[in-house]
């Protein structure tokens, strides 16, 4: 099985860190990167595979190196020095000078659980496995994901977006390699953006919990809200772990009264439309260079951001209002189909807390 084979800091809680950073059913590729939550921290790690001649190896060496860190925004930075240093441990194990000067050069103080800080530094770790080894897996580069993520997901993110934005826990399943759907994971997150001062302070935060495996089921059973994702198909089994689940570019949720957000409406191909008009627009002002991929990635968080702001916006200036009524122009205002999107409409109100009547009348037939 998987071992932590040396750490800084020593006294560091590093339990079930070595599952985390080690996707399950690693073995049949030769690298991936991973994101996961440890704690209060979260993790990045470089897994790399060589073939040995080892009996004792079982004819595989595998390694990860990762580091933790309070924040999971600025890890990808370091991303580059973990693959060399995985690399590097496969070829030549047990020397750690590079690694110590790295976390000597990092180190920080970590905020302590109780909102205090203590003497605890962010760490560094090299967990250890021996399997057989599988042809190479491409690993993509961060500053594309959004880019990928709309091209892998098309007028699907319209329905991720409702559920990001309903804070549902939102579960993806995909076989290794696991580092692009921990891409997908924080893309998910993004959806859910708002902006505006004071909105739902009492709305559970939507929190990227990246890579789970089955050690993380008691603290998931424990989450009313996160993204998450795994390579474990016992998970699809779990219903009462998640509300909704992704299996490649398949959304499903098991809840009825879920069900009617599956379906794509006029206003969420209206939205789609001109998130790729936006899109074209920006490609061909651009000069063709490296920047292009984080304006995109600024312009798909913007879109949702402005978007979620419109409607948080009519529906908090409607509540304020003397009669309460959101109609169905309101609900056009807002970019939302007034039928195709009632039942959205109804669960946002009830999770944030809005306390507004909606008139909208459902059809008598279709």
């Amino acid at each position: 099985g998987n071992m932590v084979e040396w750490c800084l800091p020593q006294d560091i809680d590093l339990e079930g860190v070595e599952f985390k950073s080690m996707a399950s059913g690693s073995h049949k590729i030769q690298s991936d990167f991973i994101y996961f939550r440890k704690g209060l921290c979260f993790g990045l790690a470089c897994f790399a595979n060589m073939p040995v001649e080892s009996e004792l190896e079982r004819g595989a060496r595998m390694k990860s190196v990762g580091i933790l860190s309070p924040s999971y925004t600025l890890l990808y930075r370091y991303m580059h020095f973990l693959e060399n240093q995985v690399r590097h441990q496969l070829e030549m194990p047990g020397h750690y000078s590079h690694l110590e000067a790295f976390y000597d050069d990092k180190k920080g103080v970590l905020p302590g659980s109780k909102g205090t800080s203590n003497s605890q530094q962010p760490v560094h770790w090299l967990p250890s496995i021996h399997r057989y080894m599988y042809p190479e897996m491409k690993i993509t580069h961060p500053a594309g994901c959004m880019s990928q993520f709309i091209k892998f997901f098309g007028e699907q993110i319209l329905v991720l977006w409702k559920f990001a934005l309903l804070r549902k826990r939102i579960l993806i399943f995909s076989p290794p390699p696991v580092g692009v759907v921990c891409y997908r994971v924080y893309c998910c997150c993004c959806l859910a953006n708002v902006s505006l001062p004071g909105l739902g302070g009492t709305v559970p935060e939507s929190k990227p919990f990246f890579y789970v495996n089955v050690a993380d089921i008691e603290m998931l059973e424990t989450e009313v809200s996160y993204v998450a994702c795994t390579t474990e198909k016992i998970f699809e089994e779990k219903r009462d772990l998640y509300d909704v689940y992704v299996d490649n570019q398949n959304v499903k949720t098991h809840h009825e009264h879920l069900q009617p957000l599956l379906k794509i409406n006029n206003a969420d191909k209206e939205k789609y439309r001109r998130l790729n008009d936006q899109r074209q627009m920006l490609m061909y002002s651009q000069e063709v260079g490296d920047d292009c991929n984080s304006c995109e990635e600024d312009l798909f968080i913007l879109f949702f951001m402005e978007q979620n702001n419109r409607i948080f916006q009519t529906l908090m200036e409607v509540s304020a209002s003397q009669d309460k009524t959101l109609t169905a122009d309101h609900a056009r205002g807002m970019g939302l189909d007034p039928q195709g999107d009632r039942s959205f409409l109804l669960d946002l109100l009830e999770v944030y807390g809005i306390d507004v009547m909606l008139v909208i009348d459902n059809p008598c037939c279709t």
